[in-house]
């Protein structure tokens, strides 16, 4: 009876073994997911997605994310080309393409970028003027992705997209800056009224020209005068007299 006990209890354990031994050899990786695999300390390959079998206590699984990861890189503070101190804030869009490298070539692939894509902020900011970053900001982005990709590459990761988000400046430059924007208002406000200005001699010239071709026009030109003072029930009469008898009376005191 002893003996049938110790068998049924071997049994079971044997049975309990089998059972975890098979667990571990069934893997299940995720669509979105490889897994990176290693035996006895060599790579063997990335395989996924679905099942697939591993050999217990010989193989390593690595599991891999696929999808897009989104990387927000913190304020960082640099001086631009024009000696401005300003504060800038991004954010990377990447993804792996291929497991095995990630997971090779690299310790640890997240910190990695993100510590790439804080210096070349700084970097990028320092080559560049204030104007260029405020107005150029899609160029300043093309060549964060760029320089960022190209550092990332061998650990094959591909970035797809940097933008930087905010641009801090200190409260000296903005008010300097809304100075200068108040001082271009008003320029474009003299330039405007210079040329309504030059635009109203210009008319008043012909006006005079037309006026000196046909004498009757002057007279006219009272009379309308006179309706556009008399409104209003005021009281004041002008009499507008010929210029030919004022310059009479000019021609007698040259005289």
């Amino acid at each position: 009876m002893q003996l049938l006990a110790s068998l049924s209890t071997f049994g079971l354990l044997v049975i309990l073994v089998l059972i975890t031994l098979l667990g571990s050899a069934i893997k299940i990786v995720q669509e979105y997911e490889r897994g990176v695999i290693f035996r006895l300390g060599r790579l063997v390959g990335a395989k996924g997605p679905g099942v697939f079998f591993m050999i217990p206590m010989v193989d390593r699984m690595i599991k891999v994310d696929l999808r897009v990861i989104t990387l927000d890189v913190p304020s960082q503070e640099a001086i631009t080309k024009d000696n401005v101190t300003v504060k800038v804030n991004a954010v990377a869009y990447y993804r792996i393409l291929v497991p095995e490298d990630a997971i090779v070539q690299v310790e640890d692939y997240r910190r990695a970028t993100f510590q790439i894509a804080q210096t070349t902020l700084r970097s990028v900011l320092g080559q560049s003027d204030l104007d260029e970053l405020l107005s150029h900001r899609e160029k300043i982005n093309r060549k964060l992705q760029q320089i960022i990709d190209e550092q990332t590459e061998p650990w094959g990761i591909k970035v797809s997209l940097v933008e930087v988000k905010d641009v801090e400046l200190p409260s000296s430059m903005q008010r300097a800056m809304a100075r200068q924007a108040e001082a271009e208002r008003e320029k474009r406000a003299k330039i405007i009224h210079a040329e309504g200005e030059d635009q109203a001699a210009g008319r008043l010239a012909h006006a005079a020209d037309t006026i000196t071709k046909s004498p009757g026009a002057m007279q006219l030109r009272y009379l309308q005068t006179l309706t556009e003072i008399g409104v209003d029930k005021n009281t004041t009469t002008i009499f507008p007299l010929p210029m030919e008898f004022i310059q009479a009376f000019l021609g007698k005191g040259q005289k």
